[in-house]
């Protein structure tokens, strides 16, 4: 049975592989049985399988008891048909609803087919929903089976969700448990437990290894409950204890503990606290208003006549929309905030419990829910953060939201420069050693008082995640009370993954308060003030790894997310999520920010939407993320090895998407030789920016396609879509909605493609090869250099340091609106070629915007400059915001600016 799926080098693979694992159980049962394989194979690969198949209740230890019978007694039909139900029962969780799955004797019959179909949309009711609990005990293992049976003696018809036991006895056993089965989402200690598992098996170190827990002198219940509160947060963990319980419960260290009982004198009341827990998580607090709202008898006399769905049942000519959409739609629709509702703008009822229940799940202090997209979201977090004047650092490449929330501030941007990717026409993150050359040149300018923000895109749109912790450590040990706004719109899912949490700006932002509040961090603090010295230089500052004063730092960190890109919430659905301990100095402005973007209507499904993708996330986003996690590397591998598709195409890996200079730990990618899922998770905690692995590059030129072309091609012809390209590639994201099935469709599709490229060579002889050679050099040899920002013309700095690079883009931004400081000049000609070489400088008066790579190009006061012209010439895109191919570039003439101005302060 092959095996390397459930080594650690594939830890994130072990889920999918256990379903894997078990057809192959099943494959081998069967052969037994049909007299073509061997007992001694199906025996190796249960025996493989064992181990881990202790961390989950199904099949459990009577259905496994009872193969391992039937095997010994050579009953192979028998060992083949509940193997086969056991592989059923796994691939269509069957076993969560049917009892009869649980038991020993009951064989399904060949009408009894698997319900893999999801429920209905009309379906009411339903089964309950089931989750299932880990206990921690000290109890001998022959006495679990009886533990769990008083465990299920519990359940009560009225109980709103079901669970089963999962029994391990050992702090390893443990968490194993809790990263290997998603399954699990409450967990209950009793004291007692050794740390060692009872099994000698190389894969629980394995697994225990990159999660960062050693054995040590402190293996209690309590540093038990922090670990796995650690890794999965949205944990519930109770404790069980025959000691001092009132001291317990007062231990700062129990904070990781949701209740403590003693002993098991409760055992109801332990089992009513686990449903009280999950139900705490279940609740939607607006939906499940909104859903008694649309059963009301409602008389409707506002301004919403599609409300109620009158309008649209009783039409002839629009009733199919409503068959479309169902009348619920139209029921829960409503434009008044009163009579049970509540008001996005001003929350006092379910929405504000709501947005507090998703500040707890997102580690936030504060959340607000945006129906605008996170374009909204990043203005609402400028407005309220900036003031005319203020300097932020701001990354070049960021979404355009940010670009426009600096126009309306009138805050002065000071860009700084992603590492470009020319090769692939894109660029990645802004080095930290730039954002610190940044910091201290504003600080050798006397400005950095005026310094507010730092403003970054993280994950960036193909992938690159920074080092979050270590770029607001840095920056906060040049100026302690910097505010930083991390853009994670393609990454919000990232919070529900132990790896990738710490990569987030609110998994950063707690390790961060942890440290301020250990007593070693002013002690760090003071011995690298030592060695630095009293006045270091700018190079010693950009050569260390700076750490900041404890005792300064004001900690102040928003993160915006769409949660529509990567949860279950409807389109344009965003949270903007804040940790700031002076978040009541701006709280006044936060609000007249929502005042001022967000909608007067605001759609209650959205809302509604936003309040159920937290539920979801909080009790199966552990599982979720890690299926998007396995679905990318399943594609990674069956792109990047299949000989013929890896003829044509390729998915990037990160020693193509990261240069090595910042990927300090020496990672390549999951699939070079000899990478461990131990390697990986080194990347993850040290290298300045990681790939998150749920986002691939495919190269697509070295086939013959642009990546707009190549885009086309898969959505008009096999119904595959995608969003971001660049010149030479295309983005594919794996997400919580995706199935092996749509890797399957994937890899089918790209076979046929790479089939019809090979006959076309072929065919079309030497002319045809030779034409499909240059058109793969013109996409991937003959690319276009990249630009970076150049400067701000003299007119929009005069109020900027003399060697530091702001400016006054919100003064330019309206120059364009008046037509007499205007002009327009041909992007191709002798114009922009003598303008270029003999002046007078060419201003942009606008944002210009290719699609892609999606960046502004050009933004408006910035002077162009040859390489600008250039890579605006070679490009060949469809879509360019900001420019009329057939007026050429709008410009700003900063002469008739300045004698403008001149004017205006004269009549003055």
């Amino acid at each position: 049975m092959p095996s390397k799926t459930t080594h650690v080098d594939q830890f994130l693979l072990i889920h999918s592989a256990r379903a894997d694992n078990w057809r192959e159980i099943t494959t081998l049962a069967d052969a037994w049985a049909a007299n073509r394989g061997e007992r001694t194979a199906l025996e190796a690969a249960i025996a493989e399988v064992a181990p881990a198949e202790e961390y989950h209740a199904y099949p459990g230890g009577r259905l496994l008891s009872a193969l391992a019978e039937r095997i010994a007694t050579n009953d192979a039909g028998g060992a083949a048909k509940l193997a086969r139900r056991i592989s059923n029962g796994l691939l269509s969780h069957s076993y969560r609803g049917r009892p009869s799955e649980w038991d020993v004797h009951d064989e399904m019959s060949v009408t009894d087919v698997p319900d893999i179909m999801p429920p209905g949309t009309g379906e009411a009711g339903g089964r309950r929903p089931y989750f299932e609990v880990l206990f921690v005990n000290s109890q001998p293992a022959v006495r679990w089976e009886a533990f769990a049976a008083e465990i299920r003696r519990l359940r009560r018809p009225e109980d709103g969700f079901i669970y089963e036991p999962v029994l391990v006895g050992s702090f390893e056993d443990a968490f194993c448990a809790a990263a290997l089965n998603p399954a699990i989402i409450a967990v209950v200690l009793a004291e007692g437990f050794p740390y060692r598992s009872r099994h000698d098996a190389p894969v629980l170190r394995s697994v225990l290894d990159p999660l960062g827990e050693a054995e040590g002198p402190d293996m209690s219940a309590l540093r038990l409950a922090r670990g796995l509160k650690r890794i999965r947060p949205e944990l519930d963990v109770y404790l069980l204890s025959d000691r001092q319980v009132e001291k317990i419960a007062g231990d700062p260290a129990a904070d990781a503990v949701r209740r403590v009982f003693y002993a098991v004198e409760e055992p109801l009341e332990l089992h009513l606290a686990i449903l009280e827990g999950v139900q705490a998580r279940y609740e939607t607090p607006f939906f499940d208003n909104l859903k008694k709202y649309a059963r009301r008898p409602i008389g409707t006399f506002h301004a919403l006549p599609i409300a109620r769905g009158k309008s649209v049942f009783k039409s002839d000519w629009i009733r199919d929309m409503g068959e479309f959409y169902g009348l619920n739609l139209f029921l829960a629709e409503s434009s008044a905030t009163t009579g049970g509702l509540d008001s996005l703008l001003e929350p006092t009822g379910t929405i504000k419990r709501s947005q507090e229940l998703a500040a707890r799940a997102f580690g936030a202090d504060h959340v607000f829910f945006v129906t605008n997209g996170t374009s909204t979201s990043n203005k609402m977090a400028v407005q309220a953060l900036l003031a005319p004047g203020d300097i932020a650092v701001v990354d070049r490449n960021c979404h355009k939201s940010h670009h426009y929330g600096m126009v309306l501030t009138g805050a002065q941007p000071y860009y700084v420069e992603a590492f470009p990717m020319t090769e692939y026409s894109m660029y990645g993150a802004v080095p930290l050693a730039s954002i610190k050359r940044a910091l201290l040149a504003l600080r050798a300018e006397g400005r950095l008082d005026r310094l507010k923000l730092l403003d970054l895109t993280n994950c960036t749109f193909d992938g690159h995640m920074y080092n979050v912790r270590r770029v607001m450590e840095e920056c906060l040990a040049i100026k302690p009370d910097l505010i930083f706004l991390w853009d994670e719109a393609w990454s919000g899912f990232a919070r529900f993954s132990p790896f990738l949490r710490p990569r987030t700006a609110m998994g950063a932002a707690a390790d961060i308060e942890d440290w301020l509040r250990d007593p070693a961090s002013v002690s760090a603090y003071e011995k690298q003030h030592a060695d630095l010295g009293k006045n270091p230089s700018d190079e010693a500052l950009l050569a260390a790894r700076l750490i900041p004063d404890p005792r300064l730092v004001r900690l102040r960190v928003y993160q915006t997310n769409s949660t529509h890109k990567s949860m279950s919430a409807i389109r344009q659905g965003s949270m903007l999520l804040v940790k700031d301990v002076d978040f009541h100095n701006v709280e006044a402005q936060f609000h007249e920010a929502v005042f001022t973007h967000a909608s007067t209507s605001p759609n209650q499904q959205l809302i509604a939407s936003l309040d159920v993708a937290r539920r979801q996330m909080e009790l199966d986003g552990y599982g979720l993320v890690m299926n998007a996690i396995e679905i990318a590397l399943k594609i990674r591998r069956a792109i990047n090895e299949h000989p013929l598709i890896s003829k044509y195409f390729r998915v990037l890996g990160a020693d193509e998407m990261i240069p090595a200079e910042y990927r300090q730990s020496g990672f390549k990618d999951y699939l070079a030789p000899g990478a461990t899922w131990a390697t990986a998770v080194k990347a993850m905690k040290e290298d300045e920016f990681y790939l998150d692995p749920t986002r691939m590059t495919l190269v697509c030129g070295t086939a013959g396609f642009d990546g707009t072309q190549f885009k086309g091609l898969l959505a008009n012809e096999y119904d595959i879509q995608l969003n971001k390209t660049s010149r030479n590639s295309v983005l594919l994201q794996s997400n919580i909605n995706n199935t092996r099935s749509d890797i399957a469709h994937l890899i089918r599709v790209l076979v046929e493609i790479c089939h019809g490229i090979e006959k076309r060579l072929a065919d079309g002889g030497e002319g045809e090869r030779a034409a499909f050679a240059a058109r793969v050099k013109s996409l991937m040899t003959d690319v276009p250099d990249l630009p970076n920002f150049s400067h701000f013309h003299e007119v929009y700095r005069g109020d900027a340091g003399r060697t530091t690079p702001e400016g006054d883009m919100r003064a330019a931004f309206f120059n364009a609106y008046d037509a007499s400081v205007c002009e327009y000049v041909p992007l191709i000609g002798a114009e922009c070629d003598r303008r270029l070489k003999d002046g007078p400088e060419m201003v942009s008066a606008n944002f210009v915007i290719p699609y892609p790579p999606g960046f502004p190009i050009m933004v408006p006061g910035q002077v162009l400059t040859q390489e600008t012209i250039d890579f605006m010439r070679k490009l060949d895109v469809k879509e360019i915001h900001g420019y009329e191919k057939a007026r050429g570039l709008k410009l700003v003439k900063p002469d008739a600016v300045a004698a403008k101005a001149k004017r205006q302060s004269k009549a003055r």
